[in-house]
Formats: C-alpha cells, structure tokens, sequence
C-alpha cells in the first residue's frame, strides 16, 4: 500500500483515487509529460511535486494519465506504487534510450519495443530474488507492435538493460570498476540487448508482481562521431560522441511517431 497524506493524496507523486486514468505513460523527464499530454483530449494538470507531473485527458472517451517517474528505477518504483494505488494498472513507458548490440544499429530504425529488461539495478532486488525475470506484458507489446506497423514506423521489439550509472556506462575507464563494467557491456552486446536504459526493469518487476501490465516504447538515441561538446564515451568504444539534449531528442528523433504509437494502444487493448 502506497502513503497517503491527510488530504489523500500520495506522498509523492500527490494524485488521490480519481485523478488518473487506468493507462498512464511514464516518461523520465517532467518536461515531455507536456508533449505527451497535447496529444490528449481536455489534457489537465493534475500534480507536480519533485519530479513527479502529472497530466490526464481522455482519448477515444476514456481518462489516460501521463506522469513522470524521474530518472532511475528508485524514483520509478515509488511512482509506480503510488500509480497502482490510486487505480492504475496498464503502463507504458516511453522515452529515449541508447544502442547496445550490434543490430539497434541499423540507420533505418525509429526505436524499440520493449519485451523484457536486465536487471543491471538496485531497486527491484528489495522487492523479489534476482532470479525473477523483468518481463513485459506480452498483450501490450503486441498492441504496441501492431500500432507501429500499421502506422508504418520501423519499431523492432527486444531486450533493454536497465542500470543505475550513467556514467558506469559512458565513462567506464574513469572508473575503479572499468573491467568490471566493460565485461558486463560486451554480455550485453554479445546477448543481443537491444538498447540501455535507467527504468523499464523496476515498471515491468513492479508491474508484474502487483498484477498490472506493462511495455516499454523507446527512441533510440543517435549519437554521431563530433568534435564539439557535449560528448561523451561510449562503454563499448573510445571514440568521442556527441549526445543530443534532451528536448531536441524529443522533438528530432521520432518521438511524436512513439507517442502515437503508444497512445494508438488504449483502442486496441481493454
């Protein structure tokens, strides 16, 4: 059971029974919520507190909530209990993510449909062994899967590694642990994960052992070879690459196509 303050409102995320909708979207970032909510109809603020701001509107009739879990799975996991809490119980995330093996490569491809998740982080051990797999509902995925055909976006379903560091990643050789870290990226690689990312193993663990569903819908991220910050290092390689900021990822890789898609979900899917 999630907190709830006096005024009934969750302690953190500050919606009560009523103000969400069934089917929520899970972005990272408070700021994409007000992309994702334009798409619906009569969109309302609902809450903002932290990192947590919530919008619900209505699509096709029924009441869709997008609300933001921050960056991580601790956040996530908090955000999701007091989400479930409150009535919800169908979730997709949707954000970006970065390229792990060798076929997310692929120039031609809009992103990646989520299907299951490496639990390369903390938060879901204090729920359940390791040995419990992170898996997506397979009706969402499908839903998600058929959207994106029909809406002619090229979206391959696969697996994401969910980790806690963003810069264990990114700069491993800055790290005590790098052999550590570099091993476990080439398993990823060599494992065919598709993409990296830092929540869908909390929402898809979380999602699973409280009896909800739950898919992941990601851009994935294109980093190009530049010699202009800002740049990072890729784990897998030494050359020096330039990441796009956040907001222009949202509005220059497909991110309008993802969100359509997803939202194409809710008329396929009771």
């Amino acid at each position: 059971m999630a907190v709830f303050t006096d005024e009934g409102k969750t302690y953190h995320v500050r919606v009560g029974k009523g103000d969400i909708g069934r089917y929520v979207l899970l972005p990272g970032d408070p700021f994409r919520t007000d992309l994702i909510a334009s798409y619906f109809d009569d969109a309302k603020l609902v809450a903002h507190n932290r990192e947590h701001k919530t919008w619900t509107g209505t699509l096709n009739g029924v009441p869709v909530s997008v609300v933001s879990t921050g960056m991580g799975c601790p956040s996530t996991a908090i955000c999701l209990e007091e989400l479930i809490a409150c009535g919800a119980d169908t979730f997709i995330r949707v954000g970006t993510a970065g390229r792990v093996c060798d076929r997310a490569f692929d120039p031609t491809l809009d992103g990646v449909i989520n299907t299951a998740a490496v639990r390369d982080e903390g938060t879901t051990k204090h729920y359940i062994p390791i040995e419990y797999p992170a898996v997506a509902d397979r009706h969402v995925v499908a839903a998600l899967a058929d959207s994106a055909k029909q809406l002619g976006y090229n979206f391959i379903e696969g697996i994401t590694q969910s980790k806690d560091s963003f810069y264990g990643q990114h700069e491993p050789e800055n790290m005590p642990a790098e052999p550590w870290l570099k091993a476990r990226w080439e398993a990823w690689r060599r494992g065919n994960v598709i993409s990296s990312e830092m929540e869908s193993a909390a929402i898809f663990v979380i999602s699973s052992i409280r009896g909800c569903r739950a898919s992941s819908v990601m851009a994935i991220a294109r980093c190009r070879r530049a010699s202009r910050s800002p740049s990072v290092r890729c784990a897998s390689s030494s050359s020096r690459i330039r990441l796009p900021r956040s907001n222009s990822t949202m509005q220059r890789l497909p991110v309008p196509k993802m969100v359509r898609g997803a939202l194409h979900f809710w008329t396929k899917c009771n």
